[in-house]
């Protein structure tokens, strides 16, 4: 059983004891800091906090925690109940608060649950403000509002309407030539809250929907990450209905990936090479991607006379450079598209729309399109470790291993080779080292991170 404290929320396993896991207590104490920091960043009378979940079992729980502690240090909370982790950010942005908070542990098995936390203006946090929290958490550095002062919850449901709509009004979602398509998609949802928001989405646009697990319940059906090994369900339905391809996301809706019409993975890497292809040709400017996603983003960047630029893991960091090089579009090789013109989040629901405008646009099934593009073959993996280890010292032994390589180390240890590339870090969310390579060959790219995963193993005597 886990808790995970970092810059990015607090994340952990429901159960056990407090300080060890995600326990009622935890829940509290992590929210009374947020709320402390929430009141620390401008001296004003009403206070207001937008507060969302996706359907995991824990989250109902978790919820009322949260929202009854801010109430109890004088906080105003929206209650958007079930949603998703871009409307949350788009109804803190909109309703003009003073942050959000989502409880979501994202990918996570459903046993996981988190506090995701936002700033005023619907975005993750910045390291600087999540070490204030961490330091107001373990100080216990807060106080709670008198009974004449507490707050109140407002409910207001309406978020995933209002965020469907704000999509529908942005100029590259050609909602004409995606009616005249007509596609006929499975939806394969992992039993949460993109099985309301994304059916909502495509019957906006005229798409006929097969649902494939979208009853929010929390109890996921397979794996949430939605990588290849866990979506066996989606390729058949596809085959199955015959449909045009298959669409998964991940519980919270931050994460986006394809099937194609022949029930074969579109590539998880590609949905933002697509929607990229797509924006730029509309609009020329820059690109960014973190510096774990593949080198087609670059490829499409420059053929489109942009210019791509890499940052750290991590949401945020994708976010600050993207507004550093006014990018037109970017995001995260997991699946992630970043679209400015609605919001700086991770966002399924832009990504479907505008990808499903550009399938339309260029008349192709999604096999075609994906031929457009560069290949590229991505290999991740992961090492599970013991908290006793020294990630940092194994990392570092990496490094110096391949000095005679090219070296960036500005987010773990990324290692240049001429025609493959293989990056290592440390999750900010789970016990584990990251392995992700890179290469012209599916065969080359999985022989390259498991000789990696060898390696560390070797180091670290696993």
């Amino acid at each position: 059983m886990t808790l995970i404290k970092s810059i990015s929320g607090i994340r952990g396993t429901i159960g056990g004891a407090p300080g060890d896991n995600l326990t009622p207590i935890d829940a509290v104490k992590y929210a009374a800091a947020y709320g402390s920091w929430i009141k620390q960043q401008r001296n004003k009378e009403n206070y207001r906090v937008v507060v969302g979940r996706d359907a995991r079992i824990s989250g109902e729980m978790i919820q009322q925690l949260v929202m009854n502690t801010l109430v109890g240090m004088g906080i105003h909370v929206i209650d958007v109940g079930l949603s998703t982790t871009p409307t949350v950010e788009m109804a803190v942005a909109l309703e003009h608060v003073d942050g959000g908070i989502i409880l979501t542990a994202s990918h996570n098995p459903k046993q996981w649950n988190a506090l995701k936390l936002l700033n005023a203006k619907g975005e993750f946090l910045s390291a600087t403000a999540g070490q204030e929290i961490l330091t107001i958490a373990e100080a216990d550095d807060f106080a709670f509002a008198e009974v004449d002062d507490l707050g109140e919850i407002t409910k207001n449901e309406a978020y995933i309407d209002i965020h469907i709509d704000e999509i529908l009004d942005l100029e590259l979602v050609n909602q004409e030539a995606v009616k005249k398509a007509g596609f006929t998609v499975v939806v394969d949802a992992v039993n949460s809250t993109g099985g309301i928001a994304v059916p909502l989405l495509l019957d906006a646009l005229g798409v006929r929907t097969v649902k494939l697990f979208c009853t929010p319940n929390g109890q996921f059906p397979h794996n949430p990450e939605p990588l290849k090994e866990h979506l066996g369900d989606l390729m058949q339905k596809v085959k199955e209905e015959n449909a045009d391809f298959g669409i998964v996301v991940d519980p919270d809706v931050d994460r986006l990936a394809f099937v194609d019409e022949h029930g074969e993975m579109f590539g998880e890497e590609y949905t933002l090479v697509a929607v990229a292809d797509y924006i730029l040709k509309n609009k020329k400017g820059n690109t960014v991607s973190n510096m774990s996603s593949s080198r087609a983003l670059r490829d499409v960047t420059e053929t489109h006379g942009g210019t791509y630029f890499a940052s750290a893991v991590g949401e945020v960091n994708v976010v600050e450079k993207m507004k550093e090089v006014n990018a037109v579009i970017g995001g995260e090789g997991n699946g992630g598209i970043i679209y400015p013109e609605l919001h700086y989040g991770r966002d399924s629901l832009v990504g479907i729309a505008l990808f499903l405008s550009h399938l339309a646009e260029e008349n192709c099934t999604i096999s075609a399109l994906r031929k457009k593009y560069p290949s590229y073959y991505f290999s991740k993996k992961k090492i599970e470790l013991t908290l006793q280890l020294d990630v940092d010292a194994i990392l570092k032994e990496m490094e110096n291993n391949y000095a005679s390589e090219e070296i960036n180390t500005i987010d773990g240890v990324k290692i240049d080779f001429s025609e493959s590339w293989v990056h290592l870090r440390k999750s900010n969310t789970e016990p584990i080292i990251r392995i992700y390579a890179e290469a012209k060959s599916q065969l080359e790219a999985d022989t390259l991170a498991d000789r990696f995963i060898a390696e560390i193993k070797s180091i670290a005597k696993l």
